[in-house]
C-alpha cells in the first residue's frame, strides 16, 4: 500500500529534522520502504512517498519523528491503478 506523507516542519525549521536525519538515517522499521522526497523551495514541509503493507508500521516510524514533525499521511494509489478503477465507469 502507498501513502503520501506529508511532513510539516515544526515551526517551519528544517534543522531539528535534517540533523535528526544525519545522526540516525530514516528510522524506519522493517517492512516500510521508502519511494522518493519532495522539499518545498522554502524548506517547511516535506512530501515523501512510502510503502508498507501494515499501517501500523507506518506509525511506529512517525513515532521517532513526532516530536518535530507534524504529519499528515494519505493512502493513494498509482494513476495506472486509478485508470484501472476507472476504466469500468466510463
Amino acid at each position: 500500500m502507498l501513502f503520501l506523507v506529508i511532513e510539516n516542519y515544526r515551526g517551519g525549521d528544517p534543522r531539528p529534522v535534517y540533523r535528526r536525519f544525519r545522526e540516525n538515517g530514516r528510522m524506519m522499521p522493517d517492512g516500510v520502504e521508502f519511494r522518493g522526497s519532495w522539499i518545498t523551495e522554502d524548506l517547511g514541509r516535506c512530501y515523501q512517498i512510502m510503502e508498507c503493507m501494515d499501517r501500523s508500521l507506518l506509525d511506529q516510524w512517525i513515532a521517532n519523528w513526532n516530536d518535530i514533525v507534524d504529519f499528515e499521511i494519505v493512502p493513494v494509489i498509482t494513476s495506472a491503478e486509478a485508470q484501472a478503477a476507472v476504466a469500468p465507469l466510463l
